[in-house]
């Protein structure tokens, strides 16, 4: 269900091409890293998968099925972005159970789920908190910990980690990896930092001028 396809995927702005005509296949439990400077493109391409952006040619498919049109609940997605995107007024417990309460799922249920989790990216015993109790890097485990929570087939990762300082930064990366140990899913993930993506990809996509134009496993880029 999980694998991607991107068949010549463009978006436009008026007469503005911001991704032209972009095409790859992401296989499942794949981490695939795009990087490249800022204003590239590799953003835009990210929300379109998830259905914040619509595509203005070629197909998006996901497990098959074409998902140009799908609204992105139906598209089996969660994102984790830069600035966590936590609800200050809410507990950790409850920011994490958040997906499952926008789906209906009973409180007990929801919290349950995101008890495991929560205890899953480290932050067991840190249910109770609010956000302002919580460093970066911990903040930002909550943050994945919400995307986790609804169990998605695939996890899009915007930046997540570029507002963290250099050691948190880097605790995160081992934990994302480890983490990607035990859940197996497909994971895209945008930075502007190559190092960051040799560490993370299991293959790395380099964009330039919304263009993919290197493509391959972390030894064929070095």
């Amino acid at each position: 269900m999980s694998q991607i396809e991107l068949d010549g995927v463009r978006k436009s702005y008026g007469l503005n091409d911001v991704i032209h005509g972009v095409s790859l296949n992401i296989e499942q439990g794949e981490f695939v890293v795009f990087v490249g400077p800022s204003g590239c493109g590799k953003s835009t391409l990210l929300r379109m998968i998830a259905g914040l952006e619509t595509i203005s040619d070629g197909d998006l498919r996901i497990g098959g099925k074409r998902m140009n049109d799908e609204e992105p609940s139906d598209r089996g997605v969660a994102m984790v972005f830069q600035h966590f995107g936590l609800f200050p007024h809410r507990t950790i417990l409850d920011n994490a159970a958040w997906g499952l309460e926008v789906q209906g799922i009973n409180k007990k249920e929801r919290r349950d789920r995101a008890r495991e989790v929560l205890e899953l990216v480290g932050l067991k015993g840190w249910e109770d908190a609010y956000t302002t109790e919580l460093s970066g890097g911990m903040q930002q485990r909550a943050g994945l910990a919400r995307a986790l929570t609804v169990n998605p087939e695939i996890l899009l990762m915007d930046e997540p980690f570029s507002a963290l300082d250099p050691l948190i930064r880097r605790e995160m990366q081992d934990e994302l990896v480890n983490l990607q140990q035990r859940i197996q899913k497909t994971i895209i993930f945008i930075t502007h930092d190559l190092d960051e993506a040799l560490k993370l990809g299991s293959r790395i996509a380099i964009m330039r001028d919304g263009k993919i134009i290197q493509l391959g496993v972390p030894e064929d880029i070095v």
